[in-house]
């Protein structure tokens, strides 16, 4: 397989119809084979070079991959810090308009030529979060929680998130996921793991939750103190396991 790609921002129809932008990657080369589609949800701090590297990534193994931007109305042309500030002021990325952003992305590419039809979604801190509401909310076929805080509890007083709990939605998520958690982590703890790893049985969900000790916080992210690099390059196998057994054509 070659890892050959094309990364390049592009303007996308997201939720109510609304032009966007964000960012994809997409494999190239002749004779590859049908590719499944990622939705790659940004973390907190935005839509920034980490999580557009990440999305080359997915790229380079074979997968077509989109990034939108979910702070391109808020503060369009601003720097991602400049950005998420903006987000942060005003609680966040609603729900709704989540759900349809990414709803937006799946759509465009399962139209990309070479598409399998199979698209997964994977979401870091607020976008774990995310993922897992658009795992109950889309039609996915498969999504990775990576350390995504308050979808069994609401945020706590004084934190400048509107978020709320996606504990009633626990019994609607419709396709496998993958969890990847810090021990050392405070949002999601330990404990809210454990009660969301009881949930997902309960109901009867396909799913399997990784934790690493030593690991809090945002230990994906190469470019910060939290970064835990035994903790990501182990969770990095783990998505490519997973996405490979259920996004394959």
């Amino acid at each position: 397989m070659t890892d050959a790609m094309r990364a390049e921002t592009i303007r996308m129809t997201g939720h109510g119809g609304d032009e966007i932008e964000g960012y994809l990657a997409q494999p190239i080369g002749d004779g590859r084979p049908a590719a499944a589609g990622v939705v790659v949800i940004h973390h907190m701090p935005g839509y920034d070079e980490e999580t557009k590297e990440i999305t080359r990534r997915f790229a380079a193994n074979g997968y077509f991959a989109l990034c939108p931007n979910l702070y391109s109305r808020e503060a369009p042309g601003a720097s991602p810090d400049d950005a998420a500030a903006v987000a942060r002021a005003a609680g966040g990325v609603p729900d709704e308009r989540l759900v349809g952003d990414v709803g937006g992305a799946m759509d465009l590419m399962k139209a990309l030529p070479g598409a399998n039809g199979k698209i997964g979604v994977i979401g870091y801190c607020s976008g774990g979060r995310q993922a897992f509401l658009s795992a109950a909310r889309l039609p996915l076929d498969a999504a990775v929680d990576c350390y995504g805080a308050f979808v069994l509890s609401d945020p706590p007083e004084g934190l400048p998130v509107a978020a709320k709990s996606l504990r009633p939605l626990v019994m609607d998520v419709g396709c496998p996921m993958l969890g990847l958690f810090g021990a050392d982590d405070k949002f999601p703890t330990p404990e809210e793991v454990a009660e969301l790893e009881k949930l997902l049985t309960e109901h009867g969900k396909t799913f399997e939750f990784h934790s690493y000790d030593g690991a809090g916080h945002a230990f994906f992210s190469v470019d910060r103190p939290s970064y835990r690099a035994e903790a990501a390059m182990d969770g990095w196998e783990k998505i490519w396991d997973f996405f490979g057994r259920y996004l394959a054509s």
